[in-house]
């Protein structure tokens, strides 16, 4: 099987390194020729452009900057690839144009799925990436291989799109995260506590001890919030001593007064002896879902990740 490489940069370059090692035949193709050197001195071969590239390759990884580079991509490989091959997409792209390019290759008798990656570059090279993929299962398991030479976390999450969703959920939530840690952080050194002992405190909390997303296991995915673990009205007050901590001294708490509205508005539904995260039943309402997974699902999920 020949592996196609396209996009050699921080990212890419560090992946196609890893799929080299792990002993595929490559071909790779990149804006600059000079990034390919390293590859064609360990046995690649070059191809000037990506139509060409898919003409000789079983498989084609692209790992571009955005949505623009990869539709201008896709469009060669479309010219280029054989019927059967297939493309994976390692960009961070949008859903709509996923299953647009999804459907055009499919109509060619070719394959695209979008496999986005987290990790960064260190992730990169060390091989220690989540690789998130969306589109046909069969094809994914028919060349799992190829990315589990890239990472060490590779998820099918479903039909076409969905790896570029999660990936963009995940995303969003981390520079969320990111705010939401630079306002709390600004109020605690702002009171007077060493920055580096206001970490080592916060971090043996509950929430620090606490894998981020994990959060959502006890009360958000099986929608289970009338035996709280810890009452909305406690949790209210908690966050409205915060909030007013931050007036006293002059900090902007943006999102400290925004989720203190939503707790609010959660209380004037009565909801006050409910689990502190019947806060989130409100956006559910917003977005017009309902979450309610059942939680031997959600057991069995917990227990595959930690094996």
């Amino acid at each position: 099987m020949k592996i196609g490489f396209i996009g050699l940069g921080t990212m890419g370059g560090r992946m196609a390194a890893n799929v080299q090692r792990a002993g595929f035949a490559m071909v790779v193709s990149d804006v600059r020729r000079a990034a390919a050197d390293p590859f064609l001195s360990a046995g690649a071969a070059w191809a000037d452009d990506p139509a060409a590239l898919g003409a000789q390759c079983d498989v084609v990884l692209t790992s571009l900057p955005g949505p623009p580079e990869v539709e201008a991509v896709a469009e060669a490989l479309l010219a280029g690839m054989k019927p059967g091959s297939a493309w994976f997409d390692l960009s961070t792209n949008g859903p709509g144009l996923v299953r647009r390019l999804h459907a055009a290759f499919a109509a060619r008798g070719l394959h695209a799925l979008d496999a986005p990656v987290s990790g960064g570059p260190k992730g990169a090279a060390s091989g220690k990436l989540a690789i998130w993929v969306g589109g046909d299962k069969g094809v994914f398991e028919a060349h799992r291989r190829v990315l589990d030479a890239i990472g060490d976390q590779v998820r099918f999450v479903g039909p076409s799109g969905a790896a570029t969703v999660a990936k963009l959920v995940h995303n969003c939530a981390n520079y969320v995260i990111a705010v939401m840690e630079a306002e709390v952080f600004s109020l605690g050194v702002k009171a007077g506590v060493e920055p580096l002992a206001l970490f080592e405190a916060v971090r043996q909390g509950a929430v620090g001890r606490r894998r981020t997303f994990d959060n959502l296991v006890d009360q958000f995915l099986p929608g289970s919030y009338d035996q709280p673990s810890f009452a909305l009205r406690l949790a209210h007050k908690d966050v409205a001593l915060a909030a007013a901590l931050g007036r006293e001294l002059g900090v902007p708490m943006r999102l400290a007064h925004l989720t203190l509205e939503e707790m609010t508005e959660a209380m004037a539904r009565g909801w006050g002896e409910r689990d502190s995260r019947a806060v989130m039943l409100l956006q559910q309402e917003r977005a017009g879902i309902h979450v309610a997974v059942d939680p031997e699902r959600i057991r069995a999920a917990m227990a595959a990740d930690k094996a």
